[in-house]
C-alpha cells in the first residue's frame, strides 16, 4: 500500500481564490482584483483578453437589440460596395429600396457605399426608414449619407445576426466575398428551417446565371444539395416582382412586425 500523505510535511504552495477560480503557484497574482481595477497606472493587457472580449461581443448584441427592438418589418438587402453610382446596379438598388420603402419596408443594408448605398439613398428619399449596420474593416469606410439609423459594429456575427434576426427577407445584389457570404447563409437558414417564410431573392440575371448553373450542374448533379433546393430563391430583375414576392410571404406569417411608415424612432428609449 502507498504511504500516507502527511500534509505537514507537504511543501507550502502559494493559493488564491478569484471568484470560483482557484490559482496555485505562478498563477497567483500579487494584486486584488479591486486593486487593478483602481490602479490607473497598471498594465493595460487586460483589455486585450478574451474574457474582455466576450464582454465587448456582450455589449455589441445588447446594443443591437436594443436599437432595432421596435423596428418595423425589414428587408436586408446585400450588394458590393465597390459599385459606382453610374452603374446601372447602382440604378436598380435605388430602386428596389424606393419601391420597398413605398410598400411599407424598412431596409437594412452593411451601411457602406455601393449597392449598400444605393439602396439606403433609395429608401431614404422615398421617405422611409432607412437603416445601416456597418463593421469595423483595416480601411476607412463609414455610415453612407442616406443612413437614418447606424450601429457600427467590431465583430461579423454580432452584426449578422442583427441583419437575419430584424429582417423578413433577404434581397441579394450583384456582389462579392461578403455578399455571397450573406447569401450562402441565407439559403442555409432556410434550408435547415431555422428561419420560416424567408424569400431570398437575388437580383440581377445575367450576374447570377453562372451560379446557378454551377447550383444546378454540379452541386444538385452530385447529390450535395437536393434538386428543391433550387426552389429556396428566387432569380429576378423586376423589381415589382421582388417586393410582391416579399409581400405575399408576408401575408402568409404567423407573427407580422408592423408596416414601416417613416415615423419611427427605434432605440431612442422613449426620449
Amino acid at each position: 500500500m502507498p504511504a500516507s500523505i502527511d500534509p505537514e510535511r507537504m511543501p507550502h504552495v502559494p493559493e488564491k481564490q478569484r471568484g470560483p477560480v482557484t490559482l496555485r503557484r505562478g498563477q497567483v497574482q500579487a494584486t486584488t482584483t479591486d486593486q487593478r481595477l483602481l490602479d490607473s497606472r497598471g498594465p493595460s493587457d487586460w483589455v486585450h483578453t478574451d474574457p474582455w472580449r466576450v464582454l465587448r461581443i456582450q455589449t455589441e448584441f445588447v446594443e443591437g437589440f436594443g436599437l432595432l427592438a421596435e423596428l418595423p418589418r425589414a428587408v436586408s438587402v446585400f450588394g458590393s460596395a465597390r459599385t459606382p453610382r453610374e452603374a446601372p446596379e447602382y440604378a436598380l438598388a435605388q430602386k428596389l429600396g424606393g419601391a420597398l420603402a413605398d410598400a411599407g419596408w424598412a431596409v437594412i443594408t452593411g451601411g457602406g457605399p455601393g449597392i449598400m448605398e444605393a439602396t439606403n439613398r433609395g429608401a431614404s428619399e422615398a421617405g422611409g426608414l432607412s437603416v445601416g449596420l456597418g463593421i469595423e474593416l483595416p480601411f476607412e469606410q463609414s455610415l453612407n449619407d442616406w443612413v437614418d439609423l447606424g450601429l457600427e459594429f467590431r465583430y461579423f456575427f454580432a452584426r449578422k445576426t442583427m441583419f437575419v434576426k430584424y429582417a423578413q427577407a433577404f434581397v441579394i445584389m450583384p456582389g462579392g466575398f461578403g455578399t455571397l457570404d450573406e447569401c450562402f447563409e441565407a439559403l442555409t437558414l432556410v434550408q435547415t428551417r431555422k428561419v420560416n417564410q424567408f424569400p431570398v431573392i437575388l437580383m440581377g440575371t445575367d450576374f447570377w446565371a453562372p451560379l446557378l448553373d454551377w447550383l444546378r450542374g454540379t452541386l444538385a448533379a452530385q447529390g450535395l444539395i437536393h434538386s428543391s433546393d433550387l426552389e429556396l430563391f428566387t432569380v429576378t430583375d423586376d423589381v415589382d416582382e421582388a417586393v410582391r414576392i416579399i409581400d405575399e410571404a408576408y401575408e402568409h406569417r404567423a407573427d407580422k412586425p408592423p408596416i414601416a411608415t417613416g415615423d419611427e424612432h427605434p432605440g431612442t428609449d422613449g426620449e
